[in-house]
This record gives C-alpha cells, sequence and structure tokens, in this order.
C-alpha cells in the first residue's frame, strides 16, 4: 500500500463514511482468561461510544508505512491452502459474523500474544467500500466504480487499571474518591486484511501495525500468519550500522559518516517536495554510490555491499528513514553529548591538536549556559 491508499482507506473511520454495523472482539485479562465477548451493534450505540470505537480502530493504520506499518506478504502457496489463510478469508468473507471463526482467531491471537500484566482488548470490525473512481488530477469522482473492497480491521487495545482519584461533586458541593474505571488505551498492534493496493484488494497481502516500531510482536506473526517476520525498523538500523563500520573499520571517519547521512537524508527531503505516494526505497548499490561520492575506495564499498546482502538479502529494499535519523544529527563520547539539526551537520569540525582529538563547534554568537547568555572571550596575549 502507498500513502495515498492508506489515507483512502484511513477516512473510512468517520460515522458517515463507512459501512461497518457491528464491533466485535474480546476483553482479556492478564492471564490470558477471556473476560468477556463484543459482539455490539454501531447502530444501537450513541454516538460518542460509535465515536470512541471509530477512533481506536482507526489508530491500528496510523504511523509512518515500512516503520509502524509493514506489509505481510503470504506464499502462493499459504493463498491457495493453509489453515491461517483460510482462517482470514472466512473472516473477511463472511464480515466477521461466523463466531467460529472469530473465537478460533481471538484464541490463537491471545496464546501468542504477551502483554505482561496488562489487560486488552481485541476489536474486530469488517467493512465494504465501493470504491470510487479517480480522474487524473485524484479527484474522486460522483459515479461509484466496479470495485468493491471488503476488508476488516483488527486493533489490540491495552486497558488500563481503574485508579482512585478525589472527584467533584457538584450536588454535594464537596470532593469524595471515585474511579476513573478501566480505560481501552490506543493500540499496541493490530492489522488490516487485505491490503488495499491499486486501490483494489491484494489478498496476499496484509498491513500490520505495530505501535512500537522496534517490537513487530513478530510471535503473533509467527503464529498468525506462519511467515517470516520482517525486520524491525531498530534491527534494520543495527544491520546498516555493523555492515558500514565493519566495512569502512578505520575509515569510518566523522566526515564519511556525515556525508552518508547528508546525502540519504538529501533524498528523504526530496521525496517528501515530490508527493510521490510511494514510500522510498533505497537499493543496497545506491548506497554503495552513496558511499563512493563520500571518499570511500571501491574494496571497501563492495564489502559493505556484500554485508548488506548478507543480512537483508539480495536485491533488497532499504526504508532510509530506518536507516538514520534524518530528523536529528547526534555525536556522543563517553563525557559529552552533541545535538546539532542535520542541515547544520557540517559546522562540527574534527582537529587533531598537540595530539589529542578534538570535535569543534563554532561559536561566535548566541552562546548560552543554562539560559544564560556568555560571551567567549579571545585569547589574550602572553607577557
Amino acid at each position: 500500500m502507498n500513502q495515498k491508499e492508506l489515507n483512502e482507506i484511513r477516512r473510512r473511520f468517520k460515522l458517515d463514511k463507512n459501512s461497518i454495523s457491528k464491533i466485535f472482539g474480546c476483553y482479556v485479562n492478564s492471564n490470558k482468561e477471556i473476560i468477556s465477548w463484543i459482539d455490539a451493534s454501531m447502530g444501537l450505540m450513541q454516538q460518542e461510544e460509535q465515536e470512541m470505537y471509530l477512533g481506536l480502530l482507526k489508530k491500528a493504520l496510523s504511523g509512518a508505512l515500512g516503520k509502524n506499518l509493514v506489509d505481510i506478504t503470504f506464499s502462493t502457496a499459504q493463498v491457495a491452502d493453509s489453515d491461517e489463510h483460510r482462517l482470514l478469508q472466512t473472516m473477511r468473507q463472511t464480515e466477521l459474523k461466523d463466531p467460529a471463526s472469530r473465537e478460533d482467531f481471538c484464541r490463537r491471537l491471545i496464546d501468542a500474544l504477551n502483554m505482561g500484566e496488562t489487560n486488552y482488548l481485541i476489536l474486530l470490525a469488517a467493512d465494504t467500500y465501493d470504491v470510487p473512481h479517480k480522474s487524473r488530477d485524484d479527484e474522486f469522482q460522483a459515479d461509484a466504480g466496479d470495485t468493491v473492497y471488503r476488508y476488516f480491521v483488527c486493533a489490540v487495545c491495552p486497558v488500563k487499571a481503574p485508579t482512585l482519584e478525589l472527584r467533584y461533586d457538584h450536588d454535594l458541593n464537596e470532593f469524595h474518591p471515585g474511579s476513573t474505571g478501566h480505560i481501552a488505551l490506543a493500540p499496541e498492534l493490530g492489522f488490516l486484511y487485505p491490503a488495499f493496493d491499486s486501490r483494489a484488494a491484494n489478498i496476499y497481502d496484509l498491513l500490520f501495525y505495530a505501535k512500537n516500531p522496534a517490537e513487530l510482536h513478530q510471535e503473533v506473526i509467527d503464529a498468525l500468519f506462519r511467515v517470516e517476520p520482517p525486520m524491525s525498523a531498530a534491527e534494520q538500523k543495527n544491520v546498516f550500522d555493523t555492515a558500514l563500520t565493519e566495512a569502512l573499520d578505520q575509515d569510518c571517519s566523522y566526515d564519511v559518516v556525515q556525508s552518508v547521512h547528508e546525502q540519504i537524508r538529501a533524498k528523504i527531503e526530496d521525496h517528501k517536495e515530490s508527493h510521490d505516494p510511494e514510500p522510498l526505497e533505497l537499493t543496497v548499490s545506491d548506497v554503495g554510490c552513496i558511499l563512493a561520492n563520500s571518499g570511500v575506495d571501491t574494496e571497501k564499498v563492495e564489502a559493505f555491499k556484500a554485508n548488506c546482502e548478507k543480512q537483508y538479502g539480495e536485491n533488497a529494499a532499504l526504508n532510509p528513514v530506518n536507516i538514520i535519523e534524518s530528523r536529528k544529527f547526534q555525536v556522543t563520547t563517553p563525557e559529552v553529548k552533541i545535538s546539532i539539526a542535520p542541515e547544520n551537520s557540517y559546522l562540527i569540525e574534527t582537529r587533531i591538536i598537540d595530539g589529542r582529538k578534538y570535535l569543534l563547534i563554532p561559536a561566535d554568537d548566541g552562546v548560552e549556559v543554562n539560559g544564560i547568555g556568555v560571551n567567549i572571550a579571545a585569547d589574550q596575549p602572553q607577557e
């Protein structure tokens, strides 16, 4: 799914935009016991309650593609004949109205998921979308298209335990103890099935959501979908950093790393300005060219590419947002941490003075110490 397709589905989670008739799921305690099943009609809810459910489901489609939202791809064999894909298709085709498939799914999820001491909600909702035509300038046209997209969304929401608070009683004009009650929080994980690719259903893919991109809940992906879990954003960065430092060895200098960071950041910014809905990707060869442009010799560039292909796989496409911090540039030593806007990273220089290594930063005007403006005196001549 690209960004435009994702945004189109996100807009469905409004009261007047969707055809969701029921909310299904269950409430689970920390011992993996189902406290209650959920089978609630949207039509019988107050508007505020409907909006709360829709808000939680929509958050299972939040975050960045390739980071919080990752593609899970089924093999042809799985789509042809597998328990895991058959279950998803049954849930989709019955619009979640088959109790047996819902219960089977929930119990598989509960068995795999570890939420520690936290209770949680499993929410499920099915929708049918008559996909409208789009003009060449991306404007929706009044007449409906001939594509119907049937899908469902799952959201797993932690439940906050009640706390005792002093609350004001308007009738008595006094404060009294009162409980907040159990509160459903934003989803920890979830997914959309099937994916909405080229504005149509793709039963070979689903879009998986993780609130924390460093923790994709790979045990859930393995148990429910039986596919090799993708690398998390943190794992992708660690592999990239390790491949770079091992291949460059002593040539992994500040200037090289700064140059690599700046070139990748420039590609990210250019992609944003282009408004291209497709996620930006870099091949290992693309990064190899960036290293060569940064002055790294050919032998070490090839060593880097070989290391990356070994870890990421051949012909792998890297998500640049996951391999660099495009919004910050940070230099650390055991004693000091320096953070600077990425576009100003060129201001930091490395020098060796009297045999010691230094990081130099211009400090002409506007220098503050704990919020106090200070002047840096020029060197005084020695008498």
